[in-house]
């Protein structure tokens, strides 16, 4: 019964710790806490964290860093502001553009990585700064305003049940990326693949194609979160989308302790995510500074892949006892 009742715990810690931080910042700020406006609020403006921790998800699944998922992010985003609110490009075709260039970017990221053999680390930091660079370049380090309503209303305009549809875009995404993780054979392939590269091939997989798929996912999900990024903001900030890299791995981290402990899941995540942004909205309305954002989401994720190790270690110890 006490082994139970611990599983349970961490499987839902995530889910208690967000209650607690809602129960104590309601309690000491009601009036600015503890409304419907707050609520959408939050629910609203975090779908591009949700969306690029998704990204994430997959090349971690299978042992990979992907550091470059702010870059292709940033990059996304200027696509749409030079394109569309410059050139004047049908707002639909650059998104598909967009998508293409996230896509080609994870080719490029996982041809460095396995056919050069270079860390994944080195390899996405790499292209995440070079990323930063070229948007600079292409935005003439300025912020492009002016883009489509066509994309506005649709992300952050148009509503359901009180909530902007950037809100159930990432919700639809984390229920088809867990659906994707626990029930295809892609997906499991994935895991096997994070849990043991040499098993792997002995077993027949081809670890290669399946690593290199991962990297042009996460960068194609990526470049979607820069869409969402434009469309919530209206506008095209060539540096504002470097500040998504920390959140992201705090969130994917955090979230591998909860729901599914020990593994990379995407409701473990999106619940981290909005733990993450409660705790730092309620520093707010007490009046803390702007620093505190980084301090907690540094903190957070210190903490976060401490725990994330320790889960997986406890998840082995108990596998290799059965």
């Amino acid at each position: 019964m006490g082994g139970l009742t611990r599983g349970l715990a961490q499987r839902f810690s995530i889910v208690i710790a967000l209650v607690v931080v809602v129960i104590v910042f309601g309690a000491l700020k009601p009036d600015a806490f503890l409304t419907t406006s707050m609520l959408q609020g939050i629910l609203g403006s975090q779908a591009v964290l949700v969306v690029l921790t998704c990204a994430l998800l997959i090349p971690l699944t299978a042992g990979d860093y992907d550091l470059s998922v702010a870059g292709v992010l940033m990059l996304s985003q200027m696509m749409i502001g030079v394109l569309n609110a410059q050139l004047h490009m049908n707002i639909g075709l650059v998104v598909v553009l967009c998508l293409v260039t996230g896509a080609v970017v994870g080719f490029i990221n996982g041809a460095f990585v396995l056919l050069f053999g270079v860390d994944p680390f080195i390899v996405t930091l790499g292209t995440g700064t070079v990323l930063s660079g070229v948007v600079l370049w292409i935005g003439d380090s300025t912020t492009i305003s002016g883009i489509s309503t066509g994309l506005t209303n649709y992300v952050i305009v148009y509503r359901f049940l009180g909530v902007p549809l950037a809100f159930w875009y990432g919700l639809i995404l984390t229920a088809l990326l867990w659906y994707f993780l626990e029930y295809t054979a892609a997906g499991r392939r994935l895991l096997f693949v994070g849990r043991g590269r040499a098993v792997s091939r002995l077993s027949g997989l081809r670890v290669t194609r399946i690593r290199w798929s991962a990297l042009v996912a996460s960068a194609t999900i990526a470049a979607l979160a820069g869409v969402l990024y434009a469309g919530t903001t209206g506008a095209a900030d060539p540096v504002s989308g470097q500040a998504f890299l920390l959140p992201t791995f705090a969130a994917a981290f955090l979230g591998s302790t909860a729901i599914l402990p020990g593994k990379f899941n995407s409701w473990g995540s999106l619940l981290a995510v909005y733990f993450l942004v409660t705790g730092t909205t309620g520093l707010t309305t007490m009046g803390a500074q702007s620093y505190v954002q980084d301090l907690f989401y540094g903190g957070a994720l210190v903490v976060a892949v401490c725990a994330s190790r320790y889960s997986r270690r406890k998840e082995v110890r108990e596998s290799g006892s059965l």
